[in-house]
């Protein structure tokens, strides 16, 4: 029997431009902690050298103060920083708005 990964993604772009920074919000799959990080645009997201430099990708990792769970986010973005492909692994990503209603 074959089992399909599931995709924890929301339908729309989950990274929010602000300026020098894209700006992600998610929540912890074990223990619902919510998280909101700011990405600096040429320090974490680095020049995928691997696609002759035309893209750039995101290697993440996170660890919340409520729970020992990992979350890996990873994302290949074009030169304008628009998601080409997103995933989130331990997680799932949120909207800003849900991430405002509980802090």
């Amino acid at each position: 029997m074959f089992f399909k990964k599931k995709k924890k993604s929301i339908s729309k772009n989950p990274f929010y431009n602000s300026g020098e920074n894209l700006v992600i919000y998610f929540r912890c799959d074990k223990c619902n902690e919510t998280f909101r990080s700011h990405l600096r645009k040429y320090y974490d997201i680095a020049v995928d050298y691997a696609k002759g430099g035309s893209m750039y990708s995101l290697q993440k990792e996170y660890i919340g103060s409520k729970c020992q769970n990992r979350i890996q986010i990873s994302a290949v973005f074009n030169r304008a920083f628009r998601p080409q492909t997103y995933e989130i692994t331990g997680g799932s990503f949120i909207a800003e708005e849900e991430f405002e209603k509980q802090s």
